[in-house]
């Protein structure tokens, strides 16, 4: 079994600040898009001050839209209760060098309020709580995240002062497994697999995907949190890279008309020791354990679609026949399905094939361990295995809009069970939010429909 080891240790960072190797910390915290916030930290100041004191932040990090805009509706954070902070905890565990930033190091914080407890709708804390969960049934998650995305060969400040239209792609073509078109791009990409290897990520491999300068770099399982830490600083590093090359990327859901970025998220449990309780003798090598657990994510599918699709935009990817599931489905090594059962033995999982490029990874992970301890702890029966193309099925379909996917977050017991009443607001206040910015957004396809024509 991987286990997530320090990256660097506080006696090494201290040994390359005093041969000033290293002078800046980043304090991470994850928000709800899944993005790292934080501060830059004097290196002396971090190890003086931050270490035995942690440090402060404005709550707000975590009531904010996408534009970190203010906006009403949270219990945590608001005008009337004065915007105050919270406290950002380093956990050393995650304590790392960022070869692509000169002289940098970086570690993730829980978030924590004044008296120590935890702020229990931070994304890390929803993540904490479902593992806990687990570990009080002798079981641990590990779990892998395949993030696809497309590159750019506009800047970031080309690409915003158009509009983000008519960008250059860095292909031409489909170059899913080509070897010869991920080659006009490898100064990149290898760029990005060095930096995060640097990072103490174990990088496994990178290849061409479908659409235009659509890419895919791997990395492999550890135990949950561990893989989203490395997740959430993969997006962040791989942005500042391209910047750095002059180039661009966007891990949106869904960017054009063509095929979408995903992000498949493979998860299996195992006892600490590491046996594979999801093996056995049923039928494809499943335990009686693995068929209860896939029967909970087929029965909590639709309802906590919310945290494997959080945007507006994560839904555009929902389309017959693009590799994006639409069906609520299972089957075995069937990417037709919504959920993918692979491998035997030891790499015996369950792929969730929902979420796309711009899920938050915490979320995401917690949803599918409250999913399957739902199906363990009820015994629920698995269904057969789904043979043959699920698009074309009469199965139940993902939720096609964000505000369906809301509305059955708003109504399943298991999220509340799972997560807590003040989890299920907040989460939903940030999708009435997203959902009220789009409703008065005016879009290029109404400009172009309407504008001389209606």
């Amino acid at each position: 079994m991987a286990v997530a080891t320090p990256a660097l240790t506080v006696e090494r960072l201290k040994e390359l600040a005093e041969r000033g190797e290293v002078d800046t910390v980043l304090l991470a915290m994850a928000d709800m898009q899944g993005r790292l916030q934080g501060k830059r930290c004097h290196v002396r100041y971090f190890l003086d001050e931050v270490l035995p004191h942690a440090a402060e932040a404005c709550n707000y990090l975590l009531a904010v839209d996408v534009d970190m805009n203010t906006v009403d509706g949270y219990e945590m954070s608001s005008w009337e209760k004065g915007y105050g902070d919270f406290v950002l905890r380093p956990d050393l565990a995650t304590l790392r060098l960022t070869p692509w930033l000169e002289g940098t190091a970086l570690v993730h914080c829980d978030i924590e309020w004044d008296d120590g407890s935890p702020v229990t709708a931070s994304p890390r804390q929803v993540l904490r709580r479902q593992l806990d969960r687990l570990a009080e049934r002798g079981l641990v998650a590990l779990a892998g995240t395949e993030l696809e995305l497309i590159v750019f060969r506009d800047t970031y400040e080309a690409a915003w002062d158009k509009g983000y239209r008519d960008l250059q792609p860095a292909n031409q073509y489909n170059v899913d497994y080509s070897l010869a078109g991920t080659a006009r791009v490898e100064h990149l990409l290898r760029r990005i697999r060095n930096g995060m290897a640097g990072a103490g990520m174990f990088v496994e491999s990178a290849k061409g995907e479908c659409n235009l300068g659509q890419h895919e770099i791997a990395f492999r399982y550890d135990e949950a949190l561990a893989t989203c830490d490395g997740h959430t600083l993969y997006k962040t590093g791989a942005k500042e890279i391209a910047s750095q090359e002059g180039m661009s990327l966007t891990f949106m859901a869904k960017v054009d008309e063509r095929e979408g970025n995903s992000c498949h998220i493979h998860l299996s449990v195992r006892t600490p020791e590491g046996d594979a309780v999801m093996a056995g003798d049923g039928d494809h090598g499943f335990s009686p354990l693995m068929e209860h657990w896939v029967a909970g994510q087929l029965a909590c599918l639709r309802e906590l679609t919310l945290f494997f699709a959080p945007n507006i935009n994560s839904y555009k990817r929902y389309v017959d026949g693009s590799f994006a599931p639409t069906a609520v489905a299972w089957g075995y090594d069937n990417r037709t399905c919504a959920l993918r059962a692979v491998g035997h033995g030891h790499s015996l999982r369950l792929e969730n094939r929902v979420p796309g490029g711009d899920v938050n990874p915490y979320l995401a992970v917690a949803a599918t361990i409250a999913a399957g301890l739902h199906g363990i702890d009820n015994e629920l029966p698995l269904e057969p295995a789904f043979v043959g193309n699920a698009y074309g099925s009469d199965r139940p379909r993902v939720p096609a809009r964000l505000a369906d996917a809301a509305a059955a977050f708003a109504e399943s017991k298991v999220a509340r069970d799972a997560f807590g009443d003040d989890v299920v607001a907040h989460y939903l206040n940030a999708a009435r939010v997203e959902q009220a910015a789009f409703d008065a957004a005016v879009t290029d396809w109404e400009k172009r429909r309407g504008f001389e024509r209606l």
